[in-house]
């Protein structure tokens, strides 16, 4: 029988960004093989697990920003992630309050769903005192989706395969970053869709970068091979760039995963947060923040 806890559990569960994606080929299942860098914002949603009445199974509730744009429950990540660890142990001690704080946008190109369902895992593991490891947790998470493993994580990795293989990265400086997202769903499906299937070599680096400045010049050497196709689905991700490289201070503009999402990298924690205030005021539709990495 596995133990209640009497506290509540909150767990952070920040935006996945792809610093580059390279596409390095298709598997005779369908499902394309990826080389990618993967940090994590240290701000972004919020999972809070506590009690909830005997016999009341999973409650789920959600407010912030994004909360109009979570889906059912039945189709829920986080949802869905409580309902697995409750199949793997036992399901009369799955009498839990589930709260999700969506700051982040949906369909977006940075795991916001693959995060949740990674902090769900990880509150669960802790108030129910399981003491599973990583692992464990990302070997039960991986049924969820390629990016929920990495989102367990949480530190600077380099990813392969569909997603699930996962490798520390070298140690990347600090990271002033500017993350725009125009409004735009895009779903994931429909990108690869339009993938032309010109695949790139993997491009990992042995060497940890000194500055920001460093890295920016690695990445102008690598891409991000979603982002033709991304654009043919949701071409206002040009603009996005395009306003993000004209930002005083930003070192490299970029598309997150399959988008819409895209990030500029700044000199300067004041460059990021000058840039946040401009684009804000100059597009109050785009959903704009500043964020550090991890």
């Amino acid at each position: 029988m596995v133990a209640m806890a009497d506290d509540a559990v909150s767990v952070r569960a920040p935006a996945k960004i792809n610093l580059y994606l390279h596409i390095t080929g298709k598997r005779p299942d369908g499902f394309h093989e990826l080389d990618s860098l993967v940090t994590f914002s240290a701000s972004g949603d919020t999972v809070r697990v506590s009690s909830s009445p005997k016999g009341s199974g999973v409650q789920f509730s959600v407010d912030g920003p994004f909360a109009d744009q979570i889906g059912p429950d039945a189709d829920n990540l986080v949802v869905r992630a409580a309902r697995l660890m409750m199949e793997a142990f036992n399901p009369a001690a799955l009498d839990v309050s589930i709260h999700l704080t969506k700051r982040l946008p949906v369909a977006a190109g940075i795991g916001g769903g693959s995060s949740d369902a990674a902090a769900t895992l990880r509150a669960l593991n802790r108030y129910w005192h399981l003491d599973l490891t990583d692992e464990r947790l990302a070997a039960l998470g991986l049924s969820l989706g390629a990016d929920v493993p990495m989102c367990l994580h949480r530190t600077p990795v380099f990813v392969s395969g569909i997603g699930e293989a996962i490798t520390p990265a070298p140690a990347l400086p600090d990271l002033p970053m500017v993350l725009v997202n125009p409004g735009v769903a895009v779903p994931t499906p429909s990108v690869f869709k339009a993938f032309d299937g010109a695949f790139s070599p993997p491009a990992r680096f042995d060497a940890a970068p000194h500055d920001v400045s460093a890295l920016a010049a690695l990445l102008t050497e690598r891409c991000n091979d979603l982002d033709p196709p991304a654009r043919t689905v949701a071409p206002v991700i040009g603009e996005v760039l395009t306003t993000l490289d004209a930002q005083p201070g930003c070192l490299i503009a970029r598309m997150s995963g399959s988008g819409a999402t895209c990030f500029g990298l700044f000199n300067d924690t004041g460059a990021a947060e000058e840039a946040r205030h401009s684009i804000r005021l100059a597009r109050p539709e785009w959903w704009c923040d500043a964020m550090m990495q991890f």
